[in-house]
């Protein structure tokens, strides 16, 4: 919704609610929105008005008459303007239009080694620009929200500290906004999706939850109280950097034993290696040369058909896995823990495994009604996030 500067806060505060009850309860009548809201016929009209001219809300259909005019209802308009969503991994940027209810209509998978890429903001930039050239009308387009891995000042927009891709105060916000003369938000990744599982996910009434991202490292996203935890700059979350072992592993971020190094892709692939050397049976190497040729989604799917390579390799992650579970349950006390590592499901070996695990070693009153389940948002949940962060403030009620 346009903020403008020019309008008295009350008015401003009025157009928000207005707009919010549409979202939530429409199609609605105008007088339906004054009377819920108890506001004057003239105060919802005036925002109603400006809310049509702007798109977000549309005609939905005309009621019936109770003695006086018919009622016309109004509705929400998710499709009337679009959010340019951005993930960063270390292995793939992923760009893609999504409406104002979260849902993506298109988007553009750019894959590489952005461990090692000499200019992983640069060639974000361009990817960026090469999508907005596509697009047929920018007006429309609310503006740009990105998520990355590692300590995010989302205030500032300020990547403080990615390890894995070197990046440290990049300021990233300021760069989006001057070359595309868009509004920008940047987030943590982890954070973003477990804020998208709160407002569009299947776990929405609950408000206290922890998002886990597996895969090429591990980070976690924590909801206290319908709120995203940051903790004071933007740190709190760097799950994988609890240290499990003093003498173990040397990490990116300059310790060692973080329980990244154990449950991370590639040490899952270390693990492959080392039982394929020992000649443990496997179909995760039909149609591939070497074992780089591996994705994690073979992976998965070996483990769903229990592939006997895949099940020894899981056992050690789950146990680690498990194991730092139990320290966010035992600090938290979540209602939910979900977990996001490619196309895996709710009903996966490894998410069952990792539930037995972690109700072994819980104290028994925190693990009561304690649910552990897959991402509820889809294939597209790194987008869903993105969009998340950028609804969540044009959105919000200006206080």
């Amino acid at each position: 919704m346009k903020k403008t500067g020019g309008l008295k806060l009350m008015q401003e505060i009025n157009q928000y609610i207005i707009l919010k009850t549409i979202r939530e309860r429409g199609p609605i009548s105008r007088s339906e929105i004054a009377k819920q809201n108890k506001l004057s016929p003239t105060t919802v009209t005036s925002a109603v008005n400006e809310l049509l001219e702007e798109g977000m809300v549309t005609v939905g259909g005309v009621g019936e008459s109770s003695g006086g005019r018919k009622p016309v209802y109004l509705q929400f308009a998710p499709d009337s303007k679009f959010i340019l969503g951005v993930s960063i991994t270390n292995s793939s940027i992923i760009i893609g239009k999504l409406n104002m209810e979260a849902d993506v209509k298109d988007k553009e998978v750019y894959a590489d080694d952005f461990q090692s890429h000499p200019d992983v903001i640069g060639y974000t930039l361009d990817r960026i620009g090469d999508y907005l050239d596509s697009c047929e009308d920018l007006s429309l387009c609310l503006g740009v929200s990105i998520i990355t891995p590692g300590i995010i000042d989302a205030k500032k927009g300020i990547i403080r500290n990615n390890a894995k891709m070197h990046l440290e105060n990049i300021a990233l916000k300021e760069m989006v906004e001057e070359r595309f003369r868009l509004k920008a938000w940047i987030d943590n990744d982890a954070n973003s999706i477990a804020l998208a599982e709160n407002k569009y996910g299947h776990y929405g009434a609950k408000r206290n939850l922890i998002y886990i991202q597996m895969g090429d490292g591990i980070g976690s996203g924590i909801v206290i109280e319908d709120q995203i935890f940051r903790g004071s700059h933007g740190g709190a979350g760097e799950f994988g950097h609890i240290t499990i072992d003093n003498n173990g592993i040397l990490c990116e971020c300059g310790n060692r034993g973080c329980l990244e190094n154990y449950v991370n892709w590639p040490s899952i692939q270390e693990s492959i290696k080392g039982h394929l050397e020992k000649g443990t049976p496997t179909r995760m190497m039909d149609g591939h040369q070497k074992l780089e040729e591996v994705s994690q989604g073979d992976f998965l799917k070996a483990l769903q058909d229990e592939d006997e390579l895949a099940l020894s390799v899981i056992e050690e992650t789950i146990e680690y896995m498990a194991n730092g579970l139990v320290t966010l349950v035992n600090l938290f006390n979540p209602e939910v823990i979900l977990i996001g590592w490619g196309p895996i499901t709710s009903d996966s070996y490894f998410i069952n495994r990792l539930r037995e695990k972690v109700k072994e070693l819980a104290f028994d009153i925190f693990i009561d009604g304690l649910e552990i389940q897959a991402t509820t948002l889809g294939g597209d949940f790194q987008l869903k996030g993105a969009a998340s962060v950028a609804l969540e403030e044009i959105f919000e009620v200006p206080l």
